[in-house]
């Protein structure tokens, strides 16, 4: 690997574009280099697991009504396919109600270091650009394994949260890069697009505090829509603000450390395997990464606990992130809220261990149903429930070996007598770490559970099939990525909808 310095520079210093960042991801991007066997494989895998949260979220509102809004826009063939629906849209529009089905049940792959992401959100832009335009399944892998090396670097280099700027910022930038491997773009063109793609999505983190809305499923689609038309304007000779990390009013400077930033990216060397999806992990459990570990420990501490209306407190030792985002430290009332949103939920730690703690199970609908997080005995259990960042967990966060880092915490329950019972665990057990690993056969049957019901098991085991042969498939055979739904099913869900401008 390179390490790349960024810093901020005066517009006098005409920085060569060679030298700034946003050349070096295109760069990345367009390399020719034969793509590593292993993160082939594990590409499969995100395929899979993207359709399998994308199938189950097929009649929550947001979906619905991304999926609406995109249908409005229908495309001249060949246009792109939409997860619930037979309409062919502009592919920008299928991003938009793929990214955002993909996003909504907050139960695909994260990547955390020194800051979040979900580098799944790159893969349905992705997906619809190559339908769009006739790739081969081998392009696709091609622009999903770039992407994912793009994304990865970004993350581990910069902090956005540390700024509060929502991580899309780095998601846009991966998925521009990644659509320029895909059609093997000149490095020109994939650096304007970078830079466009950034300078538009560049936000708040306010869309993941407090009351979290719906926004938060749509923020990813949006990156990749937005992405999707820099990309279409780089290739038609337009240029974007240059240099968007390095200059003296651009991102670095004025969203991050400000006119001293220094930042340190690695990227690979020409010829280096691009392995960074191999350092990504998926979700067992619907909820925010940090909470995979905790809702295990919950289901292994119920044998121990006895009663639940002897506990007296909770407290929940682990990292800074953990603490600030999701936990007691955020500060943020509508953590301990029983009327509070599904998406404020999925972001508390307090309520999410309270519930395993009781059930000894997680269901991405069940434990999240209205009726569930106002039963009184749970939100009596959950007031008692609080988090506090332990310096030994952020630093075990943070290690720099993928193997020794970790993303779980201590539970210290304290009963009414007195008693003390504690336990711990470092990574969930779906961790590429963890108890049981996630491989083929559990992404399998994670897409298996998920689409039960609305999916037929003929169409199941034709989608399994078609996205196991992915690197052979010809351009036609990408329609195979979407598994056909029970469409009568969708359809009177979306018929109870309000209409809007489209």
């Amino acid at each position: 690997m390179i390490e790349h310095r960024v810093r901020v520079h005066p517009s006098s210093d005409r920085l060569p574009r060679e030298d700034q960042l946003a050349w070096k991801l295109a760069a990345v991007a367009t390399a020719t280099d034969e793509l590593d066997a292993d993160s082939v494989a594990m590409a499969v895998n995100r395929v899979i697991d993207n359709a399998s949260v994308a199938v189950a979220s097929l009649v929550r509102r947001p979906v619905a009504v991304a999926r609406a809004q995109a249908t409005a826009h229908r495309a001249t063939a060949p246009g792109s396919s939409v997860f619930g629906s037979r309409t062919r849209v502009s592919p920008e529009w299928a991003a938009w109600a793929n990214g955002t089905a993909v996003r909504e049940l907050d139960f695909h792959d994260t990547y955390l270091a020194a800051d979040y992401s979900h580098p799944g959100d790159n893969i349905p832009p992705l997906l619809a650009v190559a339908q769009h335009t006739g790739r081969t399944g081998a392009d696709l892998l091609r622009g999903i394994v770039a992407a994912y090396e793009i994304h990865v670097a970004l993350v581990k280099g910069i902090c956005l949260h540390a700024h509060r700027i929502d991580h899309v910022a780095h998601l846009s930038a991966a998925t521009a890069g990644g659509l320029g491997a895909l059609l093997r773009l000149p490095t020109e063109t994939v650096h304007q697009a970078i830079q466009q793609a950034v300078h538009t999505t560049t936000a708040t983190r306010q869309s993941r505090k407090g009351e979290i809305s719906s926004w938060k499923a749509y923020a990813p689609a949006f990156a990749g829509k937005a992405a999707i038309e820099a990309v279409d304007r780089a290739m038609r000779g337009e240029t974007s603000p240059s240099p968007i990390y390095e200059g003296e009013d651009g991102f670095l400077a004025w969203m991050l450390d400000g006119p001293g930033s220094d930042y340190a990216v690695l990227l690979p060397e020409q010829g280096e395997p691009r392995r960074a999806i191999l350092d990504t992990y998926t979700k067992e459990h619907s909820a925010e990464y940090q909470a995979q570990a905790i809702i295990d420990l919950a289901r292994r501490l119920r044998e121990k606990t006895g009663p639940l209306d002897r506990v007296r407190s909770v407290v929940l030792h682990t990292s800074h992130h953990t603490h600030h985002v999701i936990g007691s430290g955020a500060n943020d009332p509508q953590k301990y809220d029983p009327a509070a949103s599904r998406e404020t939920l999925d972001h508390s730690v307090p309520y999410i261990f309270a519930v395993a703690l009781e059930d000894g199970t997680w269901h991405h609908e069940r434990s999240y149903a209205p009726e569930r997080a106002r039963r009184p005995e749970t939100v009596e259990l959950w007031r008692k429930i609080t988090t506090v960042e332990d310096p030994e967990w952020t630093r075990r966060y943070h290690d720099p070996d993928p193997q020794r880092r970790a993303f779980g915490g201590r539970a210290v329950i304290t009963l009414d007598d007195g008693t003390v019972v504690e336990d711990e665990l470092k990574v969930a057990d779906a961790h590429p770490a963890g108890a049981r690993p996630f491989g083929r056969t559990a992404y399998q049957g994670k897409f298996r559970t998920l689409a039960d019901g609305i999916v037929t098991a003929a169409e199941q085991d034709r989608f399994l099939a078609a996205a196991g042969h992915l690197a052979d498939l010809a351009a036609v055979d990408l329609d195979g990525l979407f598994p056909a739904v029970d469409l009568d099913v969708v359809a009177s869900y979306d018929a109870k909808l309000p209409k809007g401008l489209f």
